[in-house]
């Protein structure tokens, strides 16, 4: 059975971050009913570019990675007639998970108060830009802003003379990841209702999951006093170890060493490499050598490696001790025999879907597409025991779709 089975989870969420954390949480078993504007639907729907790429018709992945396995409910809640469904609904949820500013979430009537005057027992969640104190807890934001721009990541990997900043590798990077450490959070408020009977309101923003994320460098940075610089693209990497950076195959491809003891594995590189007779060289012989001769390491190792394929280092570094890997890229990534081994691509519906980290007893969850928009309306509203006549009224008056 999935950890999560038998518990609903009411979403008022738009885009990529808070609705990716319904996503986990319905990858982990749980019913997932995602509420959307009765007309417009969630904004996400219509994004059809992203980067140089754009996705024509249905099914669109842009609404699929963030929204897969859930049921979607169209309703008007500014109405006081769709309000009271979504009262209805949130009587019988364990969990109110929303990405609401706080003046919306007043005006609508689905604050903490609100949603707790009608299910005492519930787990409110909320997943804001900035968090939930201070002078912007009122303000909106994207992981580009939040996560990426404000919390250190873009200035950190940004090499010094590149004007500007890099941009995030792929869109709802931030989102994903801050989606994810929300689902964790009501995971273990979940746990703690059932072990002590309280709930609790949990929150995670994009900007403390992007300060999370460079955690190290930060602390490292503010014990030192110094900034954490970004290296130049296509350099080794490593000013003390040769075994920690990257290097260029025969076809252009790269691969990465990331050995932190190099007196460890210097000698068993050597000898994949054929250059066996280093691994006796002086210059090598223990990891203070090492580091003082790592210009000429990483040349020597450079020019062997240049020789060979990425197909045929793949294959002889089948057998090397210490951690290396490919540098891929997204479609490359889909042929990694070891992410199909371990079922971290999934087939949802039509589409190809990443399956959120976690597993439970080495078993992949299983994925269901994204709903269509306000597919469920009427099976929800059944389920809340509403004759046809109720539910014809409240299509009548706009309140559900």
């Amino acid at each position: 059975m999935s950890p999560l089975a038998g518990i609903r989870v009411l979403e008022v969420a738009m885009y990529g971050f808070v609705p990716s954390a319904g996503a986990v949480l319905a990858d982990w078993g749980a019913d997932v009913i995602k509420v959307e504007h009765a007309v417009t639907g969630d904004p996400q729907r219509g994004l059809r570019q992203t980067g140089r790429f754009r996705v024509e018709g249905d099914p669109n992945p842009n609404i699929e990675h963030a929204n897969r396995g859930k049921r979607s409910i169209g309703l008007d809640m500014a109405r006081p007639e769709g309000r009271e469904v979504l009262y209805d609904l949130a009587r019988r949820a364990d969990v109110f998970l929303t990405s609401f500013l706080p003046q919306a979430r007043r005006k609508l009537g689905i604050d903490v108060e609100d949603i707790r005057a009608v299910n005492p027992s519930i787990v409110y969640a909320r997943g804001s830009a900035l968090g939930p104190r201070g002078a912007e807890a009122d303000k909106g934001g994207y992981d580009m802003t939040a996560f990426w721009a404000r919390a250190a990541t873009a200035a950190s990997i940004t090499p010094p003379g590149v004007e500007g900043m890099i941009s995030p590798p792929a869109p709802a990077y931030g989102d994903t990841i801050s989606g994810t450490n929300l689902a964790g959070g009501i995971a273990a408020a979940l746990l703690q209702r059932e072990r002590t009977g309280e709930t609790s309101v949990v929150d995670v923003s994009l900007l403390g999951s992007g300060v999370w994320s460079m955690g190290h460098a930060i602390a490292v940075s503010l014990h030192l006093g110094s900034a954490w610089v970004g290296t130049k693209p296509g350099v080794h990497g490593s000013p003390t170890n040769p075994l920690t950076g990257l290097y260029r195959t025969a076809d252009d491809r790269y691969l990465a060493f990331v050995m932190m003891q190099p007196g460890k594995f210097w000698a068993d590189v050597c000898r994949h490499v054929r250059l066996a007779d280093l691994a006796d060289d002086p210059r090598f012989a223990g990891a203070e050598q090492i580091a003082a001769n790592t210009e000429a390491g990483v040349k020597l190792l450079s020019e062997a490696i240049a020789k060979r394929t990425l197909a045929e280092w793949t294959e002889r570094f089948a057998t090397l001790s210490g951690p290396w890997a490919p540098v891929q890229d997204s479609l490359q990534l889909g042929e990694d025999a070891q992410v199909r081994a371990n079922e971290y691509l999934l087939q949802a519906g039509e589409l190809e879907l990443a399956a959120s980290p976690v597993q439970f007893d080495v078993t992949a969850p299983r994925l269901r597409s994204a709903p269509e928009f306000a597919a469920q309306t009427e099976e929800i509203l059944q389920e809340l025991g509403m004759e046809w006549e109720r539910i014809l009224a409240l299509k009548a008056a706009g309140a559900v779709t």
